[in-house]
């Protein structure tokens, strides 16, 4: 009989969620409404920076919320990892896909700093630019690229979440491990 891992998943989804979601909203609403609204570069660079920074602290949260879900799920449902056909490949998978999402957030994060000290009008900001002078423009397109990979990467993790719900169903579960336990018995095929 199995558990309920409610709270986990909890995490693990709704961590997701905003992770996807804040993403995506960032790139369209966000820095659309920046450049709508900035009238110059560094003024657009100075309304996207300063909504990027109010949503970091929420951001981080929600990425920790999916991550300690995702270990949870794992530590669970490792007996399916290990005996049921297709999990450990499906789990692999969003393994890899969670760390370019990841390295592709804390890029985007990085970009997004420096072309804030860049663009700001503080005066400690403008000498430690003036100390790492990067090249905006280059920074800029390379961010907004990043920006739409975190949603297209985030928004592949929702539908690995589909598979491994797929995968939970009591006769998916019985077809994977009858086809794991067929290819480590030659003798049954």
């Amino acid at each position: 009989m199995s558990r309920r891992h409610t709270f986990i998943r909890s995490l693990h989804d709704l961590g997701l969620a905003a992770w996807f979601g804040g993403s995506l909203m960032g790139a369209v609403g966000l820095n659309g409404a920046a450049r709508q609204q900035g009238g110059t570069d560094a003024a657009t660079a100075r309304i996207a920076s300063a909504g990027w920074a109010k949503w970091m602290p929420v951001s981080v949260a929600a990425i920790g919320a999916h991550l300690y879900g995702g270990g949870g799920l794992l530590a669970v449902n490792a007996h399916r990892v290990a005996k049921q056909q297709g999990v450990a490949a499906s789990s692999t998978g969003k393994t890899v896909v969670t760390a370019a999402a990841l390295a592709a957030t804390a890029y985007a994060r990085i970009l997004g700093k420096k072309i804030e000290l860049a663009s700001s009008a503080d005066s400690e900001d403008i000498e430690k630019a003036a100390r790492h002078p990067i090249d905006t423009d280059r920074a800029q397109r390379q961010l907004a690229c990043v920006q739409w990979a975190v949603p297209a990467l985030t928004g592949c993790l929702v539908v690995l979440n589909a598979l491994h719900g797929e995968q939970q169903r009591p006769l998916e579960q019985l077809h994977g491990m009858w086809e794991h336990a067929r290819s480590n018995a030659p003798l049954m095929h």
